[in-house]
């Protein structure tokens, strides 16, 4: 009995057909971010973006060094607060170590949002006063308050986080494992 056919169905896993892959390729998911921080991050990309249109609007402009520092500055924080809200809810995620993610998203919030500040006020200093540029200083502030917002609220949640894991492990002297044998 050489007919392998006979074992087939009790010795060989039988592998299912491979389904056609999905025609959306970055499926979105959202559950990986807190409410508080998703609305944050969506604010800082929908603000900076703002800053920015508003910015390239600008017709003339006498001391431009400002006016060109902000639109670097709200150029990039629109790009970069976009990319990591990708990152976040696509499978994307599931492709980089978590605890890199976490750092980065935190180091390149507070300093985007640092940077978003200083731009805003040397923008403002150098600015002609036109309406347009007004609120474009006004955006590059609420972009400001967004990044650093996310920012401190990222670090409180860490710190909290920490201060847990110090209170739970902390008290470990009637534990088992630290008493004395019975001899």
């Amino acid at each position: 009995m050489d007919n392998g056919a006979v074992y087939n169905q009790t010795t060989e896993l039988q592998r299912e057909p491979q389904s056609k892959p999905c025609a959306c390729a970055c499926a979105c998911t959202l559950h990986r971010l807190t409410p508080q921080r998703l609305l944050l991050k969506a604010a800082q990309a929908l603000l900076s973006l703002l800053a920015f249109i508003l910015e390239e609007i600008v017709e003339s402009c006498i001391l431009c060094g400002g006016l060109y520092f902000f639109e670097f500055i709200s150029f990039s924080a629109t790009f970069l607060s976009i990319l990591i809200l990708t990152v976040y809810c696509t499978s994307a995620y599931e492709k980089v170590e978590k605890d890199k993610l976490i750092k980065l998203d935190f180091w390149v919030t507070t300093v985007v949002g640092v940077l978003f500040f200083v731009a805003s006020i040397v923008f403002a200093a150098t600015s002609d006063k036109s309406s347009v540029e007004t609120v474009a200083i006004v955006f590059g502030f609420f972009a400001t308050i967004g990044f650093l917002a996310d920012g401190i609220h990222f670090f409180m949640e860490n710190r909290k986080v920490k201060e847990n894991k110090v209170e739970n492990t902390g008290n470990t002297q009637n534990t088992p494992e630290n008493q004395p044998l019975n001899n």
